[in-house]
């Protein structure tokens, strides 16, 4: 059973940060210098999981831990379905699915994910979808990251 998150920014912060900071060998002629990597952007906002665990204070209902395992099911559903859409060319059903994730992702924070389902929303609706090959081809890759930061995150609850 999972427990009560611990929800500070600093905690927060760290889902989909990078784990630990890399460095790079920047070459400098005959010397080489380490140079520290920039922390990418949390994969999870933090302020938005401070504000979902702020609607259970005590964590009695374990609101965070259900609601992010409702998105892992209801990712799980919907995958195959943007894919099945995608290669039968039905735009509705495509539609339907980034409009799901858009609202469902936001809710947890995952707002790069939310915002490309958004792009892909809008260029169905706007008919321009050919435009956005490149979107529909990194929701895959947007739904894996968001994934594995869900999946961190539950570990360190339980």
């Amino acid at each position: 059973m999972l427990t009560r998150p611990t929800p500070s920014p600093d905690a927060a912060g760290q889902v989909g940060a990078a784990e630990a900071r890399d460095e790079i060998v920047v070459s400098g002629g005959a010397a080489a210098a380490a140079a520290p990597l920039l922390e990418p952007e949390p994969v999870l906002d933090p302020q938005a999981l401070a504000r979902l665990s702020g609607l259970d204070p005590n964590g009695n209902s374990h609101l965070i831990e259900r609601v992010l395992v409702a998105f892992q099911t209801s990712v799980a559903r919907l995958r195959p379905q943007a894919e099945a859409a995608r290669a039968s060319g039905d735009r509705a059903a495509l539609r339907l699915v980034a409009h799901t994730l858009k609202s469902s992702s936001a809710s947890i924070g995952a707002m790069r994910l939310s915002q490309l389902c958004a792009r892909i929303e809008t260029a169905i609706r706007l008919e321009t979808l050919n435009d956005h090959d490149a979107d529909l081809d990194a929701l895959g890759g947007a739904l894996d990251d968001v994934l594995h930061a869900v999946e961190r995150l539950l570990k360190a609850q339980a």
